[in-house]
């Protein structure tokens, strides 16, 4: 059997790559998810960050379809990009003037989301298996793309409910403590800019636990932006109830002096945390907080850090 559909992650970090590669590529339908300050280093501002991304509808093939986010301050920017070479443009979020607009969103009995959306000809309900508010929105970006490309709503909804976080991305695992139970693990560990920082940190405050502990690694390529979007992290931090937080690399110091000052301010109250340079600091720094029954602990950081390894530590005995 041939195949039908094809996908394609383009990546960048400098303005022209995606140029080069959506001309090699030619989709048919092209999807922005979310624009952050994702290699603001390179880029200077969110704004060319957008404009980089945009890149990938000057590939689309005639009559093709740009898919992009309908909430935030980029949406008319990346809309203009799309309709300068002729695109037919489809958006999707909670925005009332979303093409794929999300109406609910509610946890599910077995954890993730119910989501209930309208497609303007049509409503759909489904489950999203994975939780968090990040997930529920990505999902209106895939049915806003399988419908684009022809595809199979009712299996696409069902495979979203099947869907389980990948390895560094959101992957859920059950690990043996030392007082005989378990604790959760949450492997983020592969990617993080401030937007998902803020997400995937909301994600663990919703998560029930005994103890909720944050092991977080520098995120790269913010340059001048880097100091004061590492420190302001401290708030998330706060607002997810973390009990103990790791921070791994030189970039981290900024978040670490934002934890240090004294009680009060935004804060309320001091968070215990240790700064590590690297990864294998902070396994021991883990390994002498002790983990208990009923912990949850989120590993985030961008790759480079190595956080993978600390993740590997922690499933080794899992087979």
């Amino acid at each position: 059997m041939g195949t039908q559909f094809g996908v394609f992650e383009m990546g960048m970090n400098h303005a022209g790559e995606i140029d080069a590669l959506t001309r090699k590529v030619r989709p048919h339908v092209a999807l922005i998810t979310t624009i952050a300050p994702a290699h603001i280093e390179n880029l200077g501002s969110e704004e060319a960050i957008a404009d980089a991304k945009a890149e990938i509808f000057r590939g689309l093939e005639q009559g093709g379809i740009a898919i992009i986010p309908a909430d935030g301050p980029h949406f008319a920017r990346l809309r203009a990009a799309a309709l300068l070479v002729r695109a037919e443009v489809v958006s999707f979020g909670r925005a009332d003037h979303a093409d794929v607009r999300l109406l609910d969103a509610v946890a599910a009995p077995g954890g993730g989301s119910l989501v209930t959306i309208d497609m303007g000809d049509r409503r759909l309900c489904y489950t999203v298996a994975a939780p968090g508010e990040h997930w529920v929105i990505n999902s209106l970006a895939v049915m806003a793309a399988v419908r684009a490309a022809g595809g199979d709503l009712g299996a696409a909804g069902l495979a979203l409910g099947e869907l389980a976080g990948l390895k560094g991305r959101g992957a859920r695992t059950e690990i043996a403590t030392p007082d005989g139970g378990t604790a959760l693990l949450i492997d983020e560990s592969y990617n993080a800019n401030p937007a998902s920082m803020a997400a995937t940190l909301a994600q663990l405050g919703a998560t029930p636990a005994k103890r909720r502990i944050a092991v977080l690694g520098a995120m790269k390529e913010l340059g001048d932006h880097g100091p004061a979007m590492h420190a302001e992290l401290a708030v998330p931090l706060a607002a997810a109830a973390v009990d103990q937080a790791i921070l791994v690399g030189d970039e981290m110091g900024a978040l670490a002096d934002e934890l240090g000052k004294s009680a009060g301010g935004v804060l309320g109250k001091a968070m215990p945390f240790a700064h590590c340079l690297d990864t294998a600091a902070a396994i021991a720094a883990l390994a002498d907080l002790g983990l208990e029954s009923g912990d949850v602990i989120l590993v985030k950081g961008s790759n480079s850090v190595g956080l993978g390894k600390l993740v590997e530590a922690l499933t080794r005995d899992k087979g």
